[in-house]
């Protein structure tokens, strides 16, 4: 039965502009599509039981404000659902259409199906001379975008609120996360209903994480050539749709399932406390530069969506380093990406983001970064987005691209600053002692001068993009051959110390020294002013054997291993240590940035940096670059509050000693007011610190590259609110 006979069976009303998408009410579906040059604009539907079979070809006859939009009654929730785009074939132009072009829905909550490469989904003759449309229909090779219902029951539903300054963000990848973690189903293993399972929300909360932050779960493609070797895009930064869960992490189903599996998930980590932020990718998508696929976006409004080049607008200009950037300085790309993320807020009810590349996201008309854009004004001024987390990852590749500290209110920053200062500084590079005293106590030389609290510097030392915690220590090389690209993918800027040996290694003085160091990141990580974002396995010694670019890698090599042989259990048992020093201690809490000198009506001093011998340091001890020992000191009696009862408490006093040097120091604990002991807290040295107390004024050896925390009690406990 051809399309045109077939549409007879259907009937299309009018219908409305908005909202765009598809839209069921119970007696049909209004469907409602953006095109600016489109001539004619055809909604197709497929046969739930074979998708492969186009059913009706409806014309969407009716448009306002540039939308095209149409109801068909009677139309069912799972309907199977694509467009089809007329208009000129004019690349020199920017216009891309082509009507033998499948394209999905840009609004649709529900993506059912593959990319297929081996269907003729390009827009253009693959390897002609010249861009000519290429006539072949390509339907097979696109995914259904799904007709959905809303319907779900929040009323038991709380969102966490957690404070900026309380919050411990744990970086996981859905499916990495429970793929091979015991005592989840295996069917559910990989899947948001595995990571809605007791047994992962239980390891989450043991350790103290406050917030999960999620690699890319909005529907995603892999590209051709990772297709061709048996690949995929295991991270998903490569965006298809916006508003649709990906089905890759769904156990119950394709059809919209997958929007109720992800709610379970978010109402679960709700109810154990646990915030939910979503990494997400705004600035390109997965159709690639002028050569790639057509499967949406591309064959609906080209000129709308894509920065074009202004010389040459069948290129276009690339500040991402995928082929294409999203035109956030446009009205209607801009709307897509404020609907999407209030969808994800009002309906998926998750608690903020973070965004990929967002400088992209705030280039204004000429393509140059401005804290004006019309992106950053949309969100400033939105009664929804402007109440929930939002964290910047402050580069992209375009010019002047990198912009760390730049991003206005309401924006918290990925601050890969401290990541590369802590890194070179525990390595033992001279030199790191005056930047290394910025990031311990919040880069107030980054985000002070915007207005902006601690929290608005979020520290890291690994992520997803780069090595583990324990190949940092582990490797001084990158080793990606199995990404297939001869180990010429992935960052340089990653290695860490590594003292002549390579990879794996039965020498137990080296496997001492990898585990201290480890440990004295993760102290360093928790002890730091800011809003510390820790690497799902760093916890427990996590190796991808060198590779430090795992984005294809959906195999034992990317999932995070959890065999018990496998495990650091004594790393696992620190890491929960440091956590939970950071939340009994309001000092490393910080509301707002350090004053340093004596506060106003106060004898207490808030931050004092302190030389091994005793002394406060001086400005020649920061510029020495052989000076690799640091103390510094939090003054608790600075945190006053008043409680219930109108009692006046304070928090502890700390002081924390940074050896990096390859040799122990002997250093002088200080006389401070307030407290005549000295008990340590935290020794990296060791995996379980011992009860320890020292006068102050009297000696402690430091040992070669490693941490001691010590604190003066409060005379009044304080429980921070």
């Amino acid at each position: 039965m051809s399309p045109e006979s077939s549409s007879a069976n259907f009937t299309v009303w009018p219908g409305v502009p908005y909202p765009l998408g598809a839209t069921l009410d119970g007696n049909g579906v209004n469907f409602a599509v953006y095109s600016e040059s489109a001539t004619a604009m055809h909604l197709c539907l497929f046969d739930p039981q074979d998708p492969l079979r186009e059913i009706a070809r409806l014309p969407l006859a009716d448009q306002t404000n540039h939308v095209f939009h149409g109801y068909v009654p009677q139309l069912p929730e799972g309907s199977l659902y694509g467009f089809r785009a007329d208009g000129p074939w004019a690349p020199e132009r920017g216009l891309r259409f082509n009507l033998a072009k499948l394209l999905v829905d840009p609004y649709a909550r529900a993506i059912s199906g593959q990319v297929d490469w081996k269907q003729p989904i390009h827009g253009h003759v693959v390897g002609a001379p010249k861009e000519i449309a290429d006539p072949r229909d390509s339907s097979a090779g696109v995914p259904r975008s799904v007709v959905t219902r809303d319907a779900f029951d929040w009323s038991d539903d709380k969102k966490p609120e957690v404070l900026w300054r309380k919050a411990i963000v744990y970086e996981l990848h859905v499916k990495g996360f429970t793929r091979t973690l015991a005592g989840i189903p295996e069917h559910l293993r990989g899947t948001y209903a595995g990571l809605a399972h007791p047994v992962a929300i239980d390891h989450l909360k043991s350790l103290g994480v406050t917030t999960v932050e999620l690699l890319p779960v909005h529907e995603s493609a892999s590209e051709g050539f990772l297709v061709e070797r048996g690949q995929s895009n295991y991270w998903g930064y490569n965006t298809l749709g916006f508003f649709a869960p990906d089905q890759r992490f769904s156990s119950s189903g394709t059809r919209g399932q997958q929007i109720v599996e992800f709610k379970n998930l978010i109402k679960a980590l709700h109810q154990a406390g646990i915030e939910v932020i979503l990494d997400v990718v705004y600035n390109h998508t997965c159709e690639g530069n002028h050569l790639g696929p057509t499967l949406s976006f591309r064959g609906l409004d080209n000129p709308t969506y894509y920065w074009a080049e202004a010389s040459n607008p069948a290129r276009y200009r690339d500040f991402t380093g995928c082929g294409n950037s999203l035109d956030a300085s446009h009205p209607q790309t801009l709307k897509l990406m404020l609907d999407s993320l209030r969808y994800w807020v009002s309906d998926m009810h998750v608690d903020g983001f973070r965004f990929d590349l967002a400088p992209t996201l705030a280039r204004t008309a000429d393509g140059e970064f401005s804290r004006r854009s019309e992106f950053f004004s949309a969100v400033y001024q939105d009664p929804i987005l402007s109440r929930v987390k939002l964290i910047a990852e402050p580069w992209d590749v375009g010019p002047n691209g990198y912009r760390v500290g730049e991003f206005p209110l309401l924006f918290a920053e990925w601050n890969d600053r401290y990541r590369h200062t802590l890194r070179r500084f525990w390595r033992g590079d001279p030199g790191q002692l005056a930047d290394l005293g910025y990031r311990l106590s919040g880069s107030s030389d980054f985000f002070r001068a915007s207005g902006r609290r601690p929290s608005a510097s979020v520290n890291f030392v690994t992520c997803h993009d780069g090595f583990t915690l324990n190949d940092l220590v582990s490797f001084s090389q990158k080793h990606n051959e199995a990404n297939g690209e001869e180990n010429r993918d992935g960052s340089g800027e990653n290695h860490s110390a590594n003292w002549g040996v390579e990879g794996v290694t039965d020498d137990p003085h080296v496997l001492a020294l990898r585990d201290r160091m480890k440990r004295n990141f993760i102290a360093s990580l928790f002890l730091s002013v800011g809003t510390p974002m820790l690497l799902a396995g760093d916890e427990f010694g996590r190796t991808q054997n060198g590779n430090n670019n795992a984005y294809c890698q959906d195999n034992a090599l990317g999932w995070l291993s959890w065999n018990h042989s496998d495990r650091d259990a004594a790393l696992l048992d620190f890491t929960r240590q440091c956590i939970a020093l950071r939340q009994s201690q309001p000092v490393l809490q910080r509301r707002n940035f350090f004053h340093g000198g004596t506060l106003d009506q106060s004898k207490y001093r808030d931050l004092v940096w302190y030389h091994p011998d005793g002394r406060e340091m001086e400005r020649a001890d920061w510029e020495k670059a052989s000076q690799k020992c640091l103390g510094m000191f939090l003054g608790g009696d600075a945190i006053t509050a008043r409680s219930p009862t109108g009692v006046r408490v304070t928090g502890d006093t700390l002081l924390a000693y940074f050896n990096a040097d390859a040799v122990a120091i002997d250093a002088l604990l200080p006389r401070v007011s307030g407290g005549e002991q000295w008990e340590l807290l935290l020794d990296t040295v060791y995996e379980r610190t011992e009860s320890l107390s020292l006068a102050a004024g009297s000696h402690t050896i430091l040992p070669a590259r490693s941490i001691r925390v010590f604190r003066q009690k409060a005379s009044t406990s304080v429980t921070s609110g």
